[in-house]
Order: C-alpha cells, then structure tokens, then sequence
C-alpha cells in the first residue's frame, strides 16, 4: 500500500484498513396523510406528521436509483437491524441517477408511503434533490434536521466527472448545502460481473464508516463543510482497505445513438402529438369564432348576402423529425498512475473515500482536517 496520499501521513492508509477487522453485526415509523393547502402551487400529497418519542439519532436516506433499489433497501434493513438510529426514508419513485442536481419547482411534488420495514419511508415524484429539499422542509417529517443524510447504496461509480452527472451525488450535495453532514456511497457496478448479493457486502464496508460519522457528529468534531462521497469496488468483500483519494478527471463519454421512432418514440414524441392535437383543436376553436362572427354581422345587417366562414387550411408538417438515445459509453480509458485519485484506488481494489465541498475548489485546511478526521474515525474503537 501507499503512503502517499494526498500529503497525509504514512499510516493513513494502514489506519483505514483497520476498519475492516472491527465490523459490527427497528424503529417503526407512522404516517398520516394529510390535504395539502389549497392555496399552495407547489403541494405534496400525502404529508407525515408523526410524533417523534425516539430518542436515537435520526438518519434520512435518499439515493438516485429509486426507492425500490436493491442497494437502498439493502442499506436500509442494516441501519434498522443495528437498531442505534431512527431510520427514515425519502428517495425517488424511479430511476433517476442521472438526473445531477435538477430540481422540479413550480410543480406538484406527490409523497406516498413506502413499506419498509422498521423505517418511515416515503417515495417521491421528483429527483434526489427534490428528496432531500422536501425531506428538509418539515412538510413531509415532524423534525426540522437529522443527525446525517446518505444517498445509496447507489449503483455505478461516481468517481472523477461522472459525479457532475450523478444524481446520488447530488442529493448528498443538496445536504450539504441545507447545512447537514452527508454521504454517498456507490457500488463500481459492472455488467456480467457483479450481483445483488455485493450490496450487501457493500453494507458491511460501509457500515463502521457510517457508525463513525454519527459518533463524531454527536461530539461535534465531524469536519465542517465538507461531505464525503465513498466509492466501493466491485468485489466489496475481497477490497484491499480504505484510501483518501482526490477526484479525477475520468468520466464515461456521453454518446447520442440514432434510433427507429417506432422502436423507441420516446417521451418528445408523445408531446409531439399532444402538440398536434392542440393546434388542431385550437384552429377549430378559430373557425368557430369565426363563423360566428360571420352570423352576427348578417343579423345585424339584415343583409340577404350569404356570409360563409371558411376556415384556414391546415398547415403540413415539412419538419424533420429525428429520434436518439443518449447513453455513456464505457471506452477505454488512459492509464491512471496517480495513486491519489478515486478511480485509480477503486481500480485497485481499494474503498476510495474523497473529501467534497461546496467551493469550486477544497482548500488545503478544509482537506486537511476531513482527511484527519477520516484517519482517526476509522482507526478508533467503533
């Protein structure tokens, strides 16, 4: 293993792959519905107010994946089985890790119950931003805070660039920039390789680091605005320890395939048609007017000419239309030697753990002292 590692001392590395030999191992959750106030343009449809009598730390989930994600419900039934949290849930009703850091104002957001057993749990008609906005407002929760928000276990890295695209990412971002401690976590998931089963085993990594957060949030010496995004490698079980890392400049190539219109039409092609059909109907609203006026003016005229309203041919559709799909592509990358980044530690086996901020840039202290931190949390007695 390495000793450097972004300035920090030798033993850094040596301190977080202790963490591994020293693994551990509900609360139920009400909701009641509530109407949302008429008056409001923005509304969520189904509302918790629940009383709180826990007095165990409380923890928000949230991912990019959906709220029926293997990894968040894997990550869920461990938090609830270790029994120290109240354990809460607000994530996306589908699929949205892609989504970055989009939001949805000015529309109606709807909240509906989620089974999950031992934690209160709401999915959401909008994005993990939107998840966590919500979840933060005291709208959908009688709390105001919780102790710490997570968003995974998500499935994809999110290393180097493909952070900017993440929308796992994005909701931890979103905390950090509410003023609540964060982290998001990501399985290097690979196609053919990886299994259901390697979420769990993701848990099991991450569960002391997660232990070790709320511990050190409760004594108030959790680094400051910062957030910390940990990515797992794809074989969680056999991971050669944890590693400090700073983000890289790798990202997957975002590539637009042309495909058939009737093989994939799409969401664009049914406003499409919806657009249509507007136009149509509001060209027949115009002929009525139309011939209406034509109607009054004979009557007022009493005139025995014959006044027809005809109305105006409809428009032919010369556009050209085009259909595509956008996917990453997974090219082959440039060698990565520099043992510091995130996707050269998760290509080596190793737990990256990368420091983020809301600056465009981490300063050196702010880097220093996550960087600290992260060396004695996982080194202490969990």
């Amino acid at each position: 293993m390495t000793s450097k590692n972004n300035g920090l001392s030798a033993a850094l590395v040596s301190n977080l792959q202790d963490v591994l030999s020293k693994r551990k191992g509900g609360s139920d959750g009400s909701a009641e519905e509530e109407e949302p106030p008429p008056s409001t343009s923005v509304s969520v449809d189904v509302a918790a107010k629940e009383e709180i009598d826990d007095s165990r730390p409380i923890v928000l989930v949230t991912n990019g994946d959906g709220i029926d994600s293997i990894g968040l419900v894997s990550l869920v039934e461990a938090l609830v089985k270790e029994g120290l949290y109240n354990v809460h849930v607000c994530a996306p009703q589908t699929d949205k890790s892609a989504s970055s850091h989009s939001m949805t104002p000015g529309e109606t957001i709807a909240a509906s119950s989620a089974g999950i057993k031992g934690a209160t749990a709401f999915e959401v008609s909008g994005t993990p931003v939107d998840c966590i906005s919500l979840g933060l407002s005291g709208a959908l929760f009688a709390w105001s805070k919780p102790i710490l928000i997570i968003s995974g276990i998500n499935q994809g890295s999110s290393c180097g660039h493909q952070m900017f695209y993440s929308g796992g990412v994005a909701g931890a971002r979103e905390a950090l920039i509410s003023g609540v401690p964060s982290l998001c976590l990501s399985l290097n998931w690979k196609k053919d390789e990886s299994k259901e089963s390697d979420f769990k085993d993701a848990v099991g990594v991450c569960l002391p680091l997660i232990t070790a957060t709320i511990r050190d949030i409760e004594k108030g010496v959790f680094p400051k605005d910062c957030s910390l995004r940990i990515e797992i490698p794809t074989s969680p079980s056999s991971n050669k320890g944890f590693k400090v890392t700073k983000q890289s400049m790798w990202r997957q190539t975002p590539s637009c395939q042309a495909v058939s219109a009737n093989r994939h039409p799409g969401a664009g092609n049914f406003m499409s048609n919806q657009q249509s059909l507007g136009a149509q109907l509001a060209q027949l609203g115009r002929d009525a007017s139309a011939a209406g006026a034509a109607r009054r003016f004979t009557t007022q005229k009493k005139s025995i000419v014959e006044i027809e309203s005809v109305g105006v041919a409809a428009k032919t559709d010369s556009r050209v239309k085009k259909y595509f799909r956008l996917e990453f592509v997974g090219k082959e990358q440039e060698e990565h030697t520099d043992e510091d980044l995130d996707i050269k530690a998760l290509e080596d086996g190793f737990v990256s753990v990368t420091p983020l901020s809301l600056l465009p840039k981490m300063d050196s202290e702010t880097q220093a002292a996550a960087s600290e931190w992260i060396s004695k949390a996982l080194n202490a007695d969990q």
